[in-house]
């Protein structure tokens, strides 16, 4: 038997026929054509289309994963609201994806390293040259800067420069400084120095000085190179009515004093209430501190909410000083009223070394009148039973509690008498105060006390500062009333007010009462020395 070539395919895919596969193929009637020995076919691959259709193939494939990967997603709700559903396996699953965020973020958190900033000017010495030579800078700086001609050969440096023959400067006396310490830093001597301090010393009483007095100094020239500046004059204001002056005459210091005229008319704003008394006092030109004082005498006496009328007049009097330099000096509040239907239904005059303002007998003496706020807050507690924040459990709250900033003054209610100011358990720094009659009042948590055991306080003076001492949970007043020995709702607690006029000075205070009343609305304001004429 005759053996075949066997046939196959080559490496670049092409098929290729041995003889006698040739040979059977002519043999065959049924066979059109045959191919020759070695001719080679080519397979019939569409090696064009195959590209297009693997990479539509494979963008299928990416939208399916794709479709996968969302629709998973979906269904495991990574993000659930976890207002709803508390306590669930999907509540959990939010929580920790909260977590994680959470935890991602802080990991990624930015440092606090220094961050070195760019100079102001380029460190390069021709740069800044460069750059001051562009700036325009004042006389009084030596106006260095701009574009400077170059020195010639023709210009000598000068071995010693003139000094100016005079100098005059203006200097101020700082919070916390002397006057012996700010000359030294104007330039004075020692010698100047010692003899302007005796010279003010027996000018101004006990040698105070306030602080931000303005000085004016002139010195003159050197004796030698080197040496202090001598003091030619110095002046300054050593009070509102006083000028001092001190000038070098024959060689040596002298003193002059230089009165100037005040007129110490007290001011006298009135008007009527209206709809605020804060806005009808400062329209009508009230100070703001003599507003404030008038309102802390008002308050407490009556109430500021529900005792006043639009159709009410207030009228106050402050301490008022001018110079016949122009300079104005607003004091204290001297005098508080209160008009209704043209008669007065309330009249406090400062009156004391304590400088209490004291109600005018026959204005509304022996009348009950609701106590005013013992400190600027609001109510945060009130009197009864409550769930106590701290131990955890209901029990009797025996007073009121202010919220209020941590530091505001805390103010005496009403005249009375300190009988125990310390720690006090529960309370921290606890004061209480003896009104008479039985009836007291105590003021807890305190920051800091003003006060000591057995001293005299009136109605809006400073006892202490709010705080948080004790049994609290944040800085406010708890504030508690006391009648009988046993607490009771400071909110209907009320004092009768009682003129507290020593007999013995009650001419005195009626006559001082009738001379400010008497002073006209707006005398103060009237052109200076028209009533020294």
């Amino acid at each position: 038997m005759p053996l075949k070539a066997a046939g196959g395919r080559k490496r670049d895919g092409t098929v290729f026929k041995s003889m006698g596969e040739q040979q059977e193929r002519l043999d065959t009637a049924e066979a059109p054509a045959a191919l020759v020995v070695g001719q080679v076919v080519p397979a019939a691959v569409p090696t064009g289309a195959a590209v297009p259709a693997r990479r539509a193939a494979f963008s299928e494939r990416v939208a399916a994963w794709r479709a996968m990967i969302e629709h998973g997603c979906a269904r495991l709700d990574l993000a659930p609201d976890l207002t709803a559903d508390i306590g669930s396996r999907r509540w959990f699953r939010g929580l920790g994806t909260m977590l994680g965020l959470t935890a991602a973020a802080l990991a990624m958190w930015p440092d606090f390293s220094q961050v070195e900033a760019a100079v102001a000017l380029p460190a390069d010495p021709a740069v800044r040259d460069e750059f001051r030579s562009q700036m325009i800078m004042p006389l009084g700086l030596g106006a260095d800067s701009g574009r400077h001609m170059g020195a010639t050969p023709l210009v000598r440096g000068l071995s010693d420069a003139p000094e100016r023959p005079r100098l005059q400067l203006a200097t101020t006396l700082g919070q916390g400084d002397s006057l012996s310490r700010m000359l030294a830093r104007a330039g004075l001597g020692a010698v100047d120095i010692a003899n302007v301090a005796s010279l003010v010393g027996h000018a101004v009483a006990g040698g105070t000085i306030e602080p931000g007095t303005r000085f004016d100094i002139v010195l003159g020239p050197r004796s030698q190179p080197g040496a202090p500046r001598p003091l030619e004059s110095l002046g300054f204001r050593a009070r509102f009515d006083l000028d001092l002056a001190i000038a070098r005459r024959g060689g040596a210091l002298s003193l002059a004093r230089n009165p100037i005229a005040v007129d110490q008319t007290p001011l006298r704003i009135t008007g009527q209430v209206g709809s605020s008394l804060y806005r009808s006092a400062r329209n009508a030109g009230a100070p703001m501190a003599a507003i404030q004082a008038y309102l802390r005498a008002l308050d407490s006496h009556l109430s500021l909410e529900s005792d006043l009328d639009a159709d009410d007049r207030f009228d106050m009097i402050v301490s008022y000083k001018r110079s016949a330099t122009g300079e104005r000096q607003v004091g204290d509040l001297l005098f508080a009223g209160l008009e209704r239907g043209g008669r007065p239904r309330l009249q406090l005059l400062r009156w004391g070394p304590q400088g209490s303002m004291l109600e005018a007998p026959g204005s509304g003496d022996s009348v009950a009148r609701p106590i005013g706020a013992p400190v600027a807050g609001h109510i945060t507690s009130g009197f009864g039973m409550r769930f106590h924040p701290i131990l955890g459990y209901t029990r009797m709250h025996a007073g009121i509690d202010f919220g209020a900033r941590y530091g505001s003054p805390i103010y005496a209610v009403a005249d009375g008498l300190v009988v125990f100011a310390g720690r006090h358990g529960g309370h921290g720094n606890y004061v209480r105060l003896d009104h008479g009659g039985g009836n007291g009042t105590g003021y807890a948590h305190m920051s800091r006390i003003a006060v000591a055991p057995g001293t005299r306080v009136h109605a809006g003076e400073v006892i202490g500062y709010v705080g948080s001492t004790g049994l609290s949970t944040g800085p406010h007043l708890h504030f508690e009333a006391y009648r009988g020995g046993r607490v009771v709702d400071p909110a209907g607690l009320r004092f009768a007010s009682m003129p507290r006029i020593d007999p013995r000075d009650a001419a005195a205070f009626r006559q001082r009462l009738a001379v400010l009343t008497a002073v006209p609305s707006g005398a103060a304001l009237a052109p200076f020395g028209r009533e020294h004429n």
